[in-house]
């Protein structure tokens, strides 16, 4: 059996056990359950709008504000998936005794790591697919409204989990499940508040505040994959005038969006050289 093989093996495994644990049902249900609220709400406000007769642009506005804040729950719903979905899936093995198990086989630790990270990021993507493309569908039918630029913001969104994802899995390799939680979710924490921290700076004109936010979103770049793609899924007018709060006054560049990819490299790197020397 060849390497890729194996790694394939351990994701279809990985996939297996989020099946029998009802892991993927909750994930579907709780998916189709956000997204008929979500179409509820903005079946009246857009009800509502048309009542008022405003102007097209004005109510395309708004409904496109609506829509934004309907991508950013999906945007923290997916970040709270990516980081609790494989929090476990080295350690909660080793402490179980079942890694002892799988890594006794002809397979490498290095490609039980790549299979599980490989498993959760589907499933990552399959999720970001199914709530982000359920907010676009609802937005659409019942409005015609569509944020400009998905095909930009939707991959930028799922690096942003992927980068949380990496982090969980490669921390779940050397930390027990609670430290590794724990970890993460204070590196999100970080990048969250920095994040605002630079925005807040760059309108006031403090340079200070918007280098410390620039630091935090090198040492955490998820929230400013978010700001990114919030900047691509608007009209020009609404984020050059920042009439939201998802019009960032500070805006990442492409350069951010390599960090974050070498991140993810960097990061998967560590974890596969950790659980290869932890001791079962």
């Amino acid at each position: 059996m060849t390497s890729m093989r194996r790694v394939l093996t351990i994701a279809h495994l990985t996939l297996d056990e989020a099946a029998r644990r009802k892991v993927l049902l909750a994930t579907v249900v709780c998916g189709l359950v956000f997204i008929a609220l979500f179409g509820i709400g903005f079946y009246f406000i857009h009800r509502d709008l048309m009542r008022d007769a405003l102007p097209m642009a004005q109510r395309r506005m708004m409904l496109t504000f609506f829509t934004m804040a309907g991508l950013y729950a999906v945007n923290f719903l997916m970040v709270m998936t990516a980081v609790l979905l494989p929090v476990d899936t080295l350690s909660g093995e080793i402490a179980s005794g079942v890694m002892q198990t799988v890594a006794s086989k002809p397979i490498r630790r290095g490609e039980i790591v790549l299979g599980k990270w490989l498993a959760h990021g589907l499933v990552l993507a399959g999720y970001l697919l199914l709530m982000a493309g359920g907010v676009l569908l609802v937005a659409r039918a019942i409005s015609g409204v569509t944020p400009p630029h998905v095909e930009r913001g939707m991959p930028l969104m799922l690096l942003e989990g992927v980068v949380l994802m990496t982090l969980s899995v490669a921390g779940g390799a050397r930390l027990s499940t609670i430290t590794n939680g724990i970890a993460v979710l204070g590196l999100y924490g970080l990048a969250f508040v920095g994040s605002w921290t630079e925005q807040i700076g760059t309108l006031a004109g403090n340079e200070t505040a918007r280098y410390i936010g620039t630091t935090a979103s090198l040492i955490m770049p998820s929230e400013a994959l978010w700001q990114l793609a919030a900047w691509h899924m608007q009209p020009p007018i609404m984020r050059d005038l920042h009439l939201t709060p998802f019009s960032p006054a500070s805006v990442p560049n492409a350069a951010m969006v390599a960090w974050a990819a070498g991140y993810v490299v960097v990061t998967l790197l560590v974890g596969l050289r950790a659980f290869s020397r932890r001791s079962l």
